[in-house]
């Protein structure tokens, strides 16, 4: 059985949704079951809200400072889960900063708006921002949403800014140092910082 929460670094991970739009070359879980204390993050089926109550309700807490949504999929692609564990963890540990890991994709997936869906409950939104432009991006994400997937991303990236105390970029080290340097560009362009991700 996969697990829900998982911790990584000394921090407590949710793993609620294995379903993404995009299928990235440089991404982990096609080349591993598990990450950190978990031996396997491949659900059988989606975790339902019943499941997801019961490992928060059975994970400790203590001492955690960041609990980040990142496991093996989108948070988005499960977003009422995603907004019932985290108004649950806001509750009941206030003092416990949530982060979510995204593509940014979210109102591609839900056909809506969904940068404020969270407002109130998540302190950083960390968006993929992966590539310097939509050819290199559709390229290395191998997103469902095709062309039309990098102004989508950028557009959730910068609907975030008004919402979140802290919103980031980030980029895995498999481009190169000079598409590094242009998202970096982009990055400050758009007043968000950006953190270079070494591949695990």
């Amino acid at each position: 059985m996969a697990d829900i929460i998982y911790t990584y670094k000394d921090k407590p991970y949710f793993n609620i949704t294995n379903q993404c739009p995009c299928a990235c070359t440089f991404c982990i879980r096609a080349e591993r079951e598990g990450v950190g204390s978990a031996a396997s993050l491949w659900h059988k089926s989606e975790p339902t809200w019943a499941e997801i109550k019961q490992a928060l309700e059975g994970f400790d807490f203590t001492g955690a400072a960041e609990a980040v949504y990142c496991g093996f999929g989108e948070p988005f692609c499960a977003l009422d889960n995603l907004m019932r564990s985290a108004s649950w963890v806001k509750k009941r540990y206030p003092g416990i900063s949530l982060r979510v890991n995204t593509t940014g994709l979210g109102d591609q997936i839900q056909g809506c708006p969904t940068a404020p869906a969270l407002k109130g409950l998540v302190d950083t939104m960390s968006i993929s921002l992966n590539a310097p432009n939509a050819a290199r991006y559709e390229e290395l994400t191998c997103s469902n949403f095709g062309g039309d997937a990098w102004p989508a991303m950028l557009r959730f990236a910068e609907a975030c800014k008004k919402i979140y105390p802290r919103v980031t970029f980030s980029v895995v080290d498999v481009i190169t140092p000079e598409e590094i340097e242009q998202c970096r560009a982009i990055a400050e362009g758009m007043g968000i910082p950006l953190r270079v991700r070494k591949r695990a």
